[in-house]
């Protein structure tokens, strides 16, 4: 169950993961890896209009999506266009490739690494993570964040570190950033997640949100 603050924009959706082996030993299938090509035969539709959206959906609060803060989708679209879109792992790989095609930015956190309860809601005040190995952090600041018992772990634009995927990772949650409006790609968004994942070879189940 993850808390949700009132929001007028967002419509989230969640998925916990379960993969039969640590990711270290379950890697991503080339099939899988094929997908993270922007010419790759897909069931989804990426949207300009989408694209408007999901800032227009960061910005309410009073974030500024652009530059280095542009949504997480945005910036795996950029990369594919300019030929640099690698697998990671399983997990993330599945994620990128539902992210790509889609328009929507998704969050993935190894639940070994994160701590109940979970609540999504707008970080204010002078807070901001780690969001990668070199140390580089992002100021949180008015941004819609997933927040674990310890703080902020992951938003619409970069994941903390300290609760990614590494390669004893089993089971995850995956966050969604979905928009008003545009539930119906969304809703395909998440049916195809759950396919690739089960073609990859995990277990995976909605989470359910409450006020």
């Amino acid at each position: 169950m993850i808390h949700l603050e009132a929001h007028p924009l967002l419509a989230p959706r969640a998925l916990r993961s379960v993969f039969p082996a640590a990711l270290e030993r379950h890697p991503s299938p080339p099939w899988l890896q094929g997908l993270l090509a922007l010419d790759a035969s897909v069931p989804l539709l990426w949207s300009e209009e989408l694209r408007a959206a999901v800032r227009d959906m960061l910005r309410k609060s009073g974030y500024k999506p652009t530059g280095r803060g542009k949504p997480a989708s945005e910036y795996l679209r950029k990369t594919a266009t300019d030929g640099a879109l690698g697998g990671i792992n399983c997990a993330v790989d599945v994620c990128n490739v539902v992210s790509l095609h889609s328009g929507f930015p998704i969050s993935v956190v190894d639940l070994a690494r994160a701590r109940e309860p979970f609540k999504i809601q707008v970080a204010r005040g002078a807070e901001s993570y780690v969001f990668n190995s070199s140390g580089q952090t992002i100021d949180l600041d008015e941004l819609l964040c997933l927040f674990d018992a310890e703080g902020a772990c992951a938003n619409a634009v970069k994941d903390s570190q300290r609760t990614k995927t590494q390669g004893s990772t089993t089971e995850t949650l995956s966050v969604v950033w979905g928009v008003v409006g545009h539930e119906i790609a969304l809703d395909k968004a998440c049916a195809w997640y759950s396919e690739l994942l089960a073609r990859a070879g995990a277990r995976s189940e909605a989470v359910a949100f409450q006020p």
